[in-house]
């Protein structure tokens, strides 16, 4: 029964995204992560993490100035809906299809890692709660638990691999062949990290994580890796690879305690730091790729391959004619450079081009996007300019710290409910009505900083 023809008949409405607010009103509980309002939910997990600041300060920062980040979020305010009156959207749904799949929001998890700066359960959490909304999970190469350990919680829930590019052919291999067999059923490739960005907040306190063995997981669950290092998986091996020791990382991570382990001989210690070393000068080893290398992981990868990190036409159409089938629009949440052009004007001129516009409307060519998104109405805005899906990030960290998977529903469920809430009270039904007019729901701020 439609929502109208339930309303119409005094019975209980089908649930759906926006059906939260109900559920929140009428269980009279405010949300552990105490606020939906994204300023006030990062500061609340600015609270929460006083103790551990150089863990919220990695997640929270960007490079430079930071003023990439804060260019990505004043660039929503250039686009304004005008909503239209009288116009029956009783029936709403959120529904995307990516790749030939039916999802039933345009919202993924954005790969971000080192989850267990955060939460004991590290990336657990975020795959535990995808798979409880039906959101997917996107993994990072970056992780703080093995691709097997994410997949099982993750259960039959949809999930993506994030792919931190190494330098050797057959770690490359080796990660791809797992997360095939894990069930991820698309391969995103983060092109805008090949090394890292100059990030004063951690540079201040020298706070790097993977140089004492977190945030590598992946890496020591993988087995040519670990057979590079002249080692082998130790431990109780409750999956071919996951569940060794190398998994059981300190929580919450304290880079003196682990220094001073290690200058106590602790071996454990002293083994993740050389392993953490390794694995580093893998994925963010300066090696900058080439267009034609794009051409090997294709060959070795048989579903939807996305390039993320793309912010001009001219890399989208290199993409398309590399053979990926889409883009992810994105500075990095603003992480990289400093005084990089905003994630959604980069957005606006790629879907704007007729080529990447033609590639779309064909079903060719998927565009992703993220670096910005914090409420509902960004979302609108994104798919409005021609994104057909946004990658949420920073927010569902701020979650993860606060409540764990708890924390990650809330704010995934409160972002969605004010998306299809702003969708109807703006006169449309479906993503279909919106996706890629911008001039028939939005009008153009003249704002002077964008002159």
């Amino acid at each position: 029964m439609s929502f109208k023809a339930a309303l119409e008949a005094d019975q209980e409405v089908p649930e759906s995204w926006s059906s939260y607010m109900t559920t929140v009103y009428r269980g009279r509980k405010p949300p552990s992560i105490s606020s939906y309002d994204p300023e006030k939910l990062e500061a609340k997990a600015r609270e929460v993490t006083k103790k551990n600041e150089a863990a919220f300060l990695y997640v929270f920062g960007s490079a430079g100035s930071c003023s990439t980040d804060r260019a990505n979020r004043k660039a929503f305010e250039k686009w304004c809906f005008t909503p239209k009156m009288l116009i029956d959207a009783s029936d709403r749904n959120l529904e995307t299809t990516l790749f030939g799949v039916k999802y039933k929001s345009p919202l993924l998890l954005a790969p971000i890692g080192v989850h267990g700066l955060l939460h004991p359960q590290g990336e657990l959490c975020a795959a535990t709660a995808a798979n409880n909304m039906g959101v997917p999970l996107i993994m990072s190469t970056a992780a703080t638990r093995s691709l097997e350990d994410a997949a099982k919680a993750n259960g039959d829930g949809p999930r993506w691999y994030q792919l931190y590019w190494p330098r050797s052919e057959p770690l490359t291999l080796s990660l791809l062949s797992r997360a095939k067999a894990c069930g991820y059923t698309a391969c995103i490739i983060t092109l805008d990290t090949m090394c890292m960005g100059w990030r004063p907040y951690d540079l201040d306190t020298a706070y790097l994580p993977f140089n004492h063995g977190i945030g590598i997981q992946v890496g020591t669950s993988d087995p040519v890796f670990m057979q590079s290092q002249g080692t082998t998986l130790k431990g109780d091996q409750q999956s071919p690879y996951g569940g060794h020791e190398y998994s059981k990382i300190p929580y919450p991570f304290d880079p003196v305690a682990c220094d001073s382990a290690r200058e106590a001989g602790d071996e454990f210690h002293t083994s993740l730091k050389t392993l953490g070393r390794n694995w580093s000068r893998q994925i963010h080893s300066g090696l900058f790729r080439t267009w034609d290398e794009i051409t090997f992981v294709r060959k070795h990868w048989e579903g939807p391959l996305v390039l993320k990190g793309i912010l001009h036409v001219d890399d989208a159409v290199k993409a398309m004619e590399a053979g990926c089938d889409g883009v992810v629009v994105s500075n990095h949440g603003g992480r990289q450079v400093d005084g990089a052009i905003p994630a959604l004007i980069a957005l606006e001129k790629i879907c704007g081009d007729s080529r990447i516009r033609k590639a779309q409307l064909a079903g060719e060519f998927t565009i992703l996007f993220d670096s910005g998104i914090r409420r509902g109405s960004d979302i609108l805005k994104a798919i409005a300019l021609g994104a057909q899906a946004v990658l949420l990030g920073r927010p569902y960290m701020y979650g993860l710290a606060i409540s764990g998977t708890q924390g990650i529903e809330e704010v995934v469920r409160g972002i969605l409910c004010e998306t299809e809430l702003t969708l109807g009270l703006c006169g449309f039904n479906s993503l279909d009505e919106i996706w890629g007019k911008r001039e028939e729901v939005m009008d153009k701020l003249e704002l002077g900083f964008y002159n």
